[in-house]
């Protein structure tokens, strides 16, 4: 620790601006992981969005009354007045192997709770947005027990009924069978920027929160049908949750 400080040290100074100069560093250094970091080789890049301007989310379809807004730093998503539930897709189809990337931050730490879909199509291979599927508003019966199919990890899990839930999970569907648990992922009291990696080699699914693995399991096909292959992605936040995403990136895998 005390040589990465020394790496990230400015001028001598007590300003509040060099304090805040080298906290944004020090955040910078701890989110700086690629894919290769563990152990996958990327091929192309399929998608990227900055997640700063609307123009940047060109082709994303919500799904529930949830609100994005945008700025330099990214992209805050919520509900207002807290209304309800709601996913947001990335118009991008995916193939059975990829590893995706996005950075995020908490901007309310009393509740909250995000999921991540992939892998998502009708139940005969539909695209999602397939105008033949049942219409979506965010409840979430409609993702995980109806007309799609689709893997889902929730990793920041702090809502009033269950608050500061102690394990991440990772669920097949439809049937919202857990499948995977791992220990939390952002924690309920992080206000930092956190790192998220999703990487999908065909029938093995891992997630890490910055460097920490939080899933890693493998579909032999005995649980819900056989191994889910390319589909959509996703990102579901409950009605309480209001985060801010930035960054997100999409790589095939070699």
């Amino acid at each position: 620790m005390y040589k990465l400080l020394s790496l990230l040290r400015l001028p001598t100074c007590r300003t509040s601006t060099s304090i805040g100069s080298l906290a944004i560093a020090f955040n910078a250094f701890l989110i700086a992981q690629s894919p290769s970091d563990f152990g996958v080789e990327t091929g192309s890049l399929l998608y990227h969005s900055s997640m700063t301007t609307e123009k940047s989310v060109e082709g994303w379809i919500m799904e529930g009354p949830g609100k994005v807004l945008f700025s330099g730093e990214g992209m805050s998503m919520f509900s207002p007045k807290q209304e309800m539930h709601h996913v947001y897709w990335c118009p991008k189809a995916l193939p059975s192997s990829f590893a995706a990337q996005w950075d995020m931050k908490n901007l309310n730490l009393e509740a909250g709770l995000c999921i991540v879909f992939f892998a998502a199509t009708g139940l005969n291979g539909e695209d999602i947005m397939d105008p033949s599927l049942p219409e979506r508003d965010g409840t979430f019966s409609q993702y995980n027990n109806q007309a799609l199919k689709n893997y889902h990890i929730s990793y920041y899990a702090n809502t009033p009924r269950l608050p500061d839930r102690p394990v991440a999970r990772l669920r097949k569907n439809p049937g919202k069978r857990i499948v995977n648990e791992g220990p939390p992922g952002i924690l309920v009291s992080s206000s930092q920027t956190h790192r998220i990696t999703l990487i999908k080699e065909e029938i093995r699914i891992r997630l890490y929160v910055d460097e920490r693995l939080i899933i890693d399991w493998e579909d032999a096909g005995n649980i819900n049908g056989e191994a889910l292959g390319a589909g959509k992605i996703g990102l579901r936040q409950m009605q309480w949750t209001h985060f801010r995403y930035r960054n997100f990136k999409v790589w095939s895998l070699d």
